[in-house]
């Protein structure tokens, strides 16, 4: 990999991991829409990192209080009794969101990883997805923040997580979709999106890990933490930035860019 090539991808995946864009997608096509090789998953795992990185950083106060409410509500007699206070609902919606997408995952990833990542597929779901984005926007609810959660939104938006297992259906643009469905304000959409990210991005990397230790490679290291600090510095400024722009303007900006992008791949490769 060259140095261009490394800050590209690197920036792509800092800036798209959190829009509601599908940054599968935009990793994906990079390669397939330039003359660069594939960047392997070595390189995955480190923009994936400083993404993950970025998202504790950004929310570290809550999830400190988080941490410590969910550890009491450990000791009290029931998940009933244990959920009282918010942090801990929070701690334990974010937690119980997460199982439907390790169960889709490790049952479907090898279809997945070999079957579904065609244009052509990233296209439809860019624009389908996009759609129903756009829908959930225009059709909001008095918004609801991510302490008025139940368990049953929790576990609707954690099922609907596990569509973004397909390329081009954007992790935080399904969950932020549900999150708007089920009456959620724009921001408190995104705020649980982006909690979300935090176990499932861990795990994911974790078995990416996994996997690259599997396959003896000479890994270079200077790209690796040029990846990481440059994920990580785009995905902390997308966060802050990303927030307060879906509050003023919405979502529909990113409708028209997943329309105007699927409608382009289709052109190209169909």
């Amino acid at each position: 990999m060259d140095w261009l090539q490394v800050v590209v991808l690197s920036v792509v995946q800092g800036l798209t991991e959190f829009l509601p864009i599908s940054s599968s997608a935009h990793l994906i096509l990079v390669p397939v829409l330039t003359d660069w090789d594939d960047q392997g998953l070595t390189f995955d795992v480190a923009v994936h990192l400083g993404s993950l990185l970025a998202v504790v950083l950004y929310f570290r106060h809550d999830l400190r209080r988080m941490g410590a409410s969910w550890a009491m509500s450990l000791q009290r007699r029931s998940l009933r009794q244990g959920v009282e206070d918010p942090d801990a609902r929070l701690a334990w919606w974010v937690l119980l969101a997460t199982i439907p997408v390790c169960v889709a995952g490790f049952v479907l990833h090898d279809a997945i990883s070999v079957s579904m990542r065609s244009p052509l597929l990233i296209a439809f779901t860019l624009i389908g997805f996009g759609l129903l984005l756009g829908y959930a926007d225009w059709n909001k609810r008095a918004g609801r923040s991510e302490y008025q959660l139940t368990l049953r939104d929790a576990l609707l938006i954690g099922a609907a997580q596990a569509l973004a297992l397909i390329p081009g259906t954007s992790r935080s643009g399904i969950t932020m979709t549900a999150a708007l469905l089920l009456g959620m304000s724009r921001e408190g959409a995104a705020r649980f999106s982006f909690l979300l990210s935090i176990p499932v991005t861990a795990l994911a990397s974790g078995l990416e890990i996994h996997g690259a230790l599997q396959v003896p490679r000479e890994i270079d290291w200077q790209a690796m933490a040029v990846g990481v600090v440059l994920s990580g510095l785009s995905a902390y400024i997308c966060i802050h930035y990303f927030i307060a722009f879906i509050k003023r303007i919405g979502m529909q900006p990113f409708v028209v860019y997943r329309i105007v992008l699927g409608l382009w791949l289709l052109w190209i490769f169909w």
